[in-house]
């Protein structure tokens, strides 16, 4: 049995006559973890846990010791801790994820080592091209892991690069302009990442980070769209619309597709947010507030009444 779940036996223990016995058995072999599951369970636990307190002691080894080390000291031990990690990926007999974790936490110590670097010579640590640096140094491994936890990183380095750079060099760039190519960088990953799932036979991308890509697409395309309804429009601003009407309508048909609900609560989320603003600019009366809090009032009903209807309907065809 493939894909079988409690609701399932469930089901086939009171429309059939197996006995409690082979329920209890189908239950331990197919919806129980067992003693190898527990056991790598922990194992990835706690190596995760160990790596991410060893780079945290790491930052605050320089941190706390910062006026007593010169600098020398400073950047050969970060690239020390950088190369034995690596090391440790690229020769230690361990397993797949093990290693992916490890590397994860290397592509942490190089920010760390831009970082001292940084605040050694002033380059500006916090500036946009020590993001940049960051993101171009770690690319190899990213692509080369093929690991959720350390794309999602990788992404982060870019959406963060990209809003410093505009805050710190291109000043005069618009608000549109910005959410409307942060929306396309994320739904593109997003949209990478569903058709991989799809297309490529043993190949799944975690549901956690398709989840929280498709979130900050949403959320960097709602942002766009109230700044346009509230500032003057311009053609970033209708670009940003319609992309985003597309995309919000591929996203909506995803989850019918796959009887999932994320993206029928996010996206009607994000359309309450536009829809009250707009109520809010075209109004601009004290009556508005009344108004604005009954749409959204019923809307939400409406979006919750319907997901429960859904849940309920796929539950059934099940």
């Amino acid at each position: 049995m493939e894909d079988i779940q409690r609701e399932d036996i469930h089901i086939i223990s009171r429309h059939s006559d197996i006995d409690e016995q082979g329920i209890s058995q189908v239950l331990t072999e197919n919806i129980y973890n067992d003693r190898e599951a527990w056991q790598k369970f922990l194992r990835l636990f706690f190596v995760t846990l160990g790596v991410g307190f060893t780079v945290s002691g790491i930052i605050f080894f320089f941190a706390y010791n910062w006026a007593n080390l010169n600098k020398f000291a400073k950047i050969g031990l970060t690239e020390l801790v950088i190369i034995a990690t690596t090391s440790v990926v690229l020769f230690a007999k361990t397993s797949k994820m093990t290693r992916n974790i490890i590397l994860t936490g290397s592509s942490v110590l190089v920010g760390a080592l831009f970082a001292v670097y940084g605040q050694i010579y002033q380059t500006g640590a916090d500036a946009y091209d020590f993001f940049l640096g960051w993101t171009l140094f770690i690319a190899l491994w990213v692509i080369i892991s093929d690991f959720a936890p350390l794309w999602l990183l990788f992404l982060l380095l870019i959406n963060t690069t990209f809003i410093l750079y505009t805050e710190q060099v291109a000043k005069d760039w618009s608000v549109n302009f910005v959410c409307t190519f942060l929306f396309l960088v994320n739904a593109s990953a997003a949209i990478s990442g569903i058709f991989i799932s799809e297309s490529k036979k043993g190949v799944s991308v975690p549901r956690w980070f398709l989840n929280i890509v498709s979130l900050a697409a949403i959320s960097f395309a709602t942002m766009g769209i109230v700044h346009g309804f509230l500032d003057e429009p311009d053609a970033d601003f209708h670009f940003l619309l319609i992309s985003a009407i597309i995309l919000f309508g591929l996203g909506i048909w995803q989850s019918l597709k796959e009887k999932n609900g994320f993206y029928l609560a996010v996206i009607p989320l994000s359309i309450i947010i536009i829809v009250s603003t707009l109520l809010f600019e075209i109004l601009q009366e004290d009556a508005s507030f009344l108004l604005v809090s009954l749409f959204i009032i019923t809307s939400i009903t409406l979006v919750i009444w319907n997901l429960i209807s859904l849940q309920k309907k796929w539950k059934n065809e099940k």
